[in-house]
């Protein structure tokens, strides 16, 4: 009884004796997750992967400043010149194969991120790819929104494709989401493919404050917003987040858990956050999806894993679809 009197008397240390607070206890078990995952054979080999990716990338870096955009294009409907993969999206389904695809870069990025991803397009026979840089100053996710509406508009006016596919990675996927969930985007919009992208937000953005990096905050307004209803979207997503992902913290953050939304989450294990756009399981993944793909979302050719919904799309982290 004594004891127990004793510790009733005794106050408990909170949060702000011990200096440590949810938020704080929420980072260092997600930058413990990370430990966790680099500790392994697969991560040691994607960290390797991740550092020798951010020398090229640094290198890469100024030559995608050069101009707002880029396309590859393949005019005509010659195919005897074209190698034989290429030819045979084209022969297969040309709809597919000419639906443009347009990539959107993270935050203090640009286009030169998607110097692999692009090539592997082509190479797989995609007739026309898109890239764009938004400017490294942008401060607003639902501004930055509303230009890449713009964008989209643009291409599906030259083109004639009233829908297209859109490839985001980092913050470049919510700029697209929110695009399509809450500018209507959907219309536009196929297919949105997000690599790495904080669709509930990351603790890492409590180490900058500004504008944007509150946004990007878990539970932030924006957040909020995102997780509200979206009636009738007809956009189909695919995500992919990573296990070693060193911006969006925790990493799980990446997914999108959204109960209107029909998504089909890809789990991956040992890829950092800047090596997303390159890995080969993820070009390969990306190229296969968009291939066979109808207006519905649905596969159309056979033998090829059907697009899950909503409510079976994967938890844990796989090397390959989840």
């Amino acid at each position: 009884m004594a004891t127990a009197a004793r510790a009733a008397r005794t106050p408990r240390p909170d949060a702000a004796a011990t200096g440590t607070t949810p938020r704080s206890r929420g980072f260092l078990a997600a930058a413990g997750e990370v430990v966790g995952a680099l500790m392994t054979p697969t991560g040691l080999a994607g960290a390797a992967v991740e550092a020798t990716w951010m020398g090229l990338h640094l290198g890469l870096y100024p030559l995608g400043l050069l101009g707002s955009r880029a396309s590859d294009r393949r005019s005509g409907y010659r195919l005897e010149h074209l190698p034989p993969t290429q030819r045979g999206l084209a022969i297969q389904d040309v709809e597919a194969a000419e639906t443009p695809i347009l990539l959107v870069h993270g935050m203090v990025d640009n286009r030169s991120i998607f110097t692999v991803l692009r090539r592997g397009l082509v190479r797989r026979g995609f007739g026309r790819i898109e890239t764009i840089n938004y400017s490294i100053l942008t401060g607003d996710v639902r501004a930055a929104a509303a230009d890449l509406g713009a964008e989209v508009e643009r291409i599906v006016e030259e083109t004639g494709y009233e829908r297209i596919h859109v490839i985001g990675h980092s913050m470049g996927g919510l700029i697209a989401r929110y695009y399509v969930t809450r500018l209507g985007g959907d219309q536009h919009v196929h297919t949105l493919v997000t690599l790495g992208t904080p669709h509930q937000g990351s603790y890492l953005a409590y180490t900058w404050n500004n504008t944007l990096t509150r946004q990007l905050r878990p539970g932030s307004a924006l957040m909020e917003e995102l997780a509200g209803p979206v009636a009738d979207c007809r956009t189909r997503f695919i995500v992919y987040w990573s296990d070693l992902d060193q911006v969006v913290v925790p990493q799980r953050n990446a997914r999108l858990d959204h109960e209107d939304l029909d998504v089909h989450h890809v789990g991956l294990q040992g890829v950092g956050h800047m090596s997303l756009p390159i890995i080969r399981s993820v070009v390969h993944g990306i190229s296969t999806a968009l291939a066979h793909l109808d207006t519905t979302g649905a596969t159309v050719t056979r033998g090829v894993s059907p697009l899950r919904g909503r409510r079976a799309s994967g938890g844990r982290p796989a090397g390959s679809s989840g």
